[in-house]
């Protein structure tokens, strides 16, 4: 009797992972600042987006044709981001392809965080990996399945919950 709950336990668990929803995709996480240099233009050192919003911390550059403006970037790190910018390298994933190791990574989507400095910039991306799995939520609120290839997307995997006897 108790094999036979553990074998439906253990079914159950993965098939419920199997159909679980795929929400997290793949993302080259780079940066730019407003300070001058490499990192910005005239329009960025001038504190002006794409949306017209005033660029701050906490903003990022997409790709506005699979992830809308106005979109919730969540990081694994917990910290979210507001999509309200665009650039060329951002469209061509430039990054994802000049630096992808696999083919998912040169594949992923570009997300380009926005800092006030080149300090804080390089700093953050000096501590944190430069590909991670992100969850995007449009602005009407749901988790968004951005226009992905189906080999970048991320699978999560629940564990079977199994309770003693």
């Amino acid at each position: 009797m108790k094999t036979s709950k553990l074998t439906l336990c253990l079914l159950l668990g993965f098939s419920s992972a199997a159909f679980a929803k795929n929400d997290s995709i793949l993302a080259r996480i780079t940066v730019y600042w407003a300070s001058g240099g490499g990192g910005s233009d005239a329009d960025t050192r001038a504190h002006r987006c794409a949306t017209g919003a005033r660029l701050r911390s906490g903003h990022c550059a997409v790709d506005p044709r699979r992830i809308p403006f106005g979109s919730r970037i969540l990081l694994p790190t917990g910290e979210t981001l507001s999509a309200v910018d665009t650039g060329t390298a951002v469209r061509t994933r430039k990054a994802a392809r000049l630096s992808g190791r696999n083919a998912v990574e040169r594949s992923a989507l570009v997300v380009d965080r926005f800092f006030e400095t080149k300090r804080q910039a390089l700093s953050w991306a000096g501590s944190h990996p430069t590909f991670m799995p992100v969850k995007v939520t449009p602005p009407g609120g749901r988790v968004a399945e951005p226009n992905v290839a189906p080999e970048n997307r991320l699978r999560r995997i629940k564990p079977a919950l199994v309770r003693p006897s």
